[in-house]
């Protein structure tokens, strides 16, 4: 009895040693669940979706404009935010007249990105610049809902080393179960 209850035991451990070893080393370094709070992401993210994060893809390759990415907030880094890049390191971002127009080396002129994934007659606007400059390693980022969002409009740039990951997929509620890519840009010159 004493050595069946022995085996059981050390089975168990085995099992959750195992269990750990897998675990943890998924969490921490491949993906992480992120909890959605706020309104700053509708209509495609609402409160309390509960999220994957990718926190491996952004090792190998760029962010790039369009990923919905979860970072540390510049002004708080306890805080963690969810918003969608939309200026790219090197880039200059100007507001004008409620649009988004980006200039970089290959469109000196400038275009205006058209979002498809905002709702009908949103503008954008700034709260304090006319043009942001990036620098190396910097990210403009925005959330969907412009008017509600607290986004690189108010704390500026995001720093790569700041991006926890890009989100991969929405697991709650399962109705609204989705996989995220990056959006393909239609750009309009200015």
């Amino acid at each position: 009895m004493f050595k069946k209850i022995f085996k059981l035991t050390f089975e168990l451990i085995q099992i959750t040693l195992i269990s750990l070893a897998i675990i943890i080393p998924v969490r921490y370094f491949l993906i992480q669940p992120f909890y959605v709070k706020g309104a700053s992401m509708q209509p495609n993210f609402y409160d309390h979706d509960y999220l994957i994060i990718d926190q491996i893809t952004y090792r190998v390759k760029n962010p790039q404009r369009g990923d919905i990415i979860v970072f540390h907030c510049p002004d708080d880094p306890q805080e963690y935010y969810i918003k969608r890049i939309i200026g790219l390191p090197g880039e200059t971002i100007q507001f004008k007249n409620g649009e988004i127009y980006v200039y970089n080396d290959i469109f000196i002129d400038g275009f205006i990105i058209n979002e498809p994934y905002l709702q009908n007659n949103i503008k954008t606007y700034t709260f304090t610049k006319e043009y942001v400059e990036l620098a190396n390693n910097e990210y403009f980022v925005l959330g969907d809902n412009r008017g509600a969002s607290k986004d690189s409009r108010v704390f500026g740039a995001v720093h790569k080393s700041f991006i926890v990951g890009r989100v991969l997929l929405r697991g709650w509620p399962f109705n609204r179960f989705d996989l995220f890519k990056t959006p393909e840009y239609q750009l309009i010159g200015s």
